[in-house]
Order: structure tokens, then C-alpha cells, then sequence
């Protein structure tokens, strides 16, 4: 089987910054995978050249075996959240679901099937410019899963979550990858997301530092953030 996420060698400049130099990554079905670093260190920007937003100046990236671009049904194969800002402040959250769903060509009824589904029933009818940071990323978790992907691609999906919230959420990713689906999402709260996800890419500075499963990485002894302070001191690259 293809793997569900796959980029090789990809590498970005915006003039003298090096946002990614020469990263890979690969996402496999029914895994939680992360992609962990500090603030500013390529993890966006990566997100974005999987989806074509930006233009690598080197590598290439696929979903589910080609280019986002070349997918046949986008919004059925892969939900993501690179942006929890886009939505009107205006409109409710019902209105906004049943906009996305129009223009995807997405049954009316999954709207009130992913508001259940992220527990957003009770403020389904509010207008999104009074919602919580954790509101919205619910909102947004619902919009990405409107066309019951078997990929999904989150950035920062923990931010503004309050402990109840993140806890919600590493249950619904893992139900989400022990039904077969895939998940990459970032995250620059190590201690957050370690209980959540099963293989790590570590980048900082647009660089790879460490690719492999958490086990092999995170002990009892060596959490997360102690192994990727290690990992950033000897500038190990993988």
C-alpha cells in the first residue's frame, strides 16, 4: 500500500532564510504521526508545500500517491486545518459547515453528522466571532472532516485547548488512526501531544533531526522535550 503522506527532499527558501532544507517525511495508514518542533522551525511551511500553497524549490510531496493537485476528490481524501482563522465571524457554525459542504459537493447531512462528532452541538448556531480558540479548532476539526477523509493533515491542533479539550482530542485521533485513517499533525507543545501520536519527525531550523517511532526515542528516563533538547545540542540529523 502507498503511503498516505509522502514528501522526499523537500527544500524552501524566502530570499536569505532557509525554511526547509532537504526534509522527508512519511505518513502511513492507521498511524498518528508528528511533526514536532519549536516555533519557526519549517513546520507550517512544510504543511503548505503538501498542499501546493507554496512552491518547493526542490523535493516533491503526494497524498495518497499523487500530488494534491491531481486528486480526484480532494476534500474526500484528506481534511486539513493549516488555518483556524478562516472562518466569518459572522456566520454561525452550521452556516459555515453547510458552505463547505456546497462547495465540495458534500451531502448536507454530514454537517450535523461532524458537529457531533467534534461535540460542537451546542454552539453549532453561534456566530463564530464568539467563539473560544478551543471553539474554533473544534470548528475547524468538523470543516476538515466534512468529507469523511481517511487522511488528515492538523496544525497546532492542540492550541487552545483547555486539558479536557486535549483530551478529547487525543481520543478522537486515536480512534481516528485505529480505523485505518492517518494523521500528521504539528505542534511546537511537545509534552502535549507525546501521548498522542506513534512516530515523530523532529525538525528545527527547516532541518530534519530525528524520524522513527516514539518508543525508539522517548523513555521512561527521556521525555520528549529532554530527547529533543539532546537531539538540537549534537545538531543529529536522520
Amino acid at each position: 500500500m502507498s503511503a498516505a503522506i509522502e514528501a522526499k527532499g523537500l527544500s524552501k527558501r524566502f530570499g536569505e532564510v532557509v525554511a526547509l532544507e532537504d526534509v522527508s517525511l512519511r505518513v502511513d495508514f492507521g498511524r498518528v504521526v508528528g511533526l514536532l518542533g519549536p516555533n519557526g522551525a519549517g513546520k507550517s511551511t512544510l504543511m503548505r508545500a503538501l498542499f501546493g500553497l507554496i512552491r518547493p524549490d526542490a523535493g516533491e510531496a503526494q497524498i495518497a500517491g499523487v500530488s494534491y493537485a491531481n486528486l480526484v476528490a480532494p476534500t474526500r481524501t484528506v481534511g486539513a486545518v493549516l488555518d483556524i482563522a478562516s472562518a466569518h465571524p459572522r456566520m454561525t457554525a452550521r452556516a459555515h459547515l453547510r458552505t463547505y459542504a456546497a462547495l465540495g459537493g458534500i451531502d448536507r447531512s454530514r454537517v450535523d453528522a461532524v458537529l457531533s462528532l467534534v461535540e460542537a452541538e451546542s454552539y453549532a448556531d453561534r456566530r463564530i466571532g464568539t467563539f473560544s480558540t478551543g471553539m474554533r479548532q473544534r470548528l475547524a476539526l468538523a470543516t476538515a472532516m466534512l468529507g469523511d477523509p481517511d487522511i488528515l493533515v492538523l496544525d497546532e491542533p492542540s492550541n487552545g485547548l483547555d486539558p479536557s479539550g486535549i483530551a478529547w482530542l487525543r481520543r478522537f485521533l486515536r480512534s481516528f488512526a485505529d480505523a485505518g485513517g492517518a494523521v500528521l499533525l504539528s505542534s511546537h507543545v511537545l509534552h502535549e501531544i507525546e501521548h498522542t501520536i506513534d512516530d515523530i519527525i523532529l525538525i528545527d531550523h527547516g532541518r530534519t533531526l530525528w524520524v522513527g517511532a516514539l518508543e525508539q526515542l522517548v523513555t521512561q528516563d527521556t521525555p520528549l522535550e529532554d530527547a529533543f533538547l539532546r537531539l538540537t545540542q549534537k545538531g543529529i540529523v536522520s
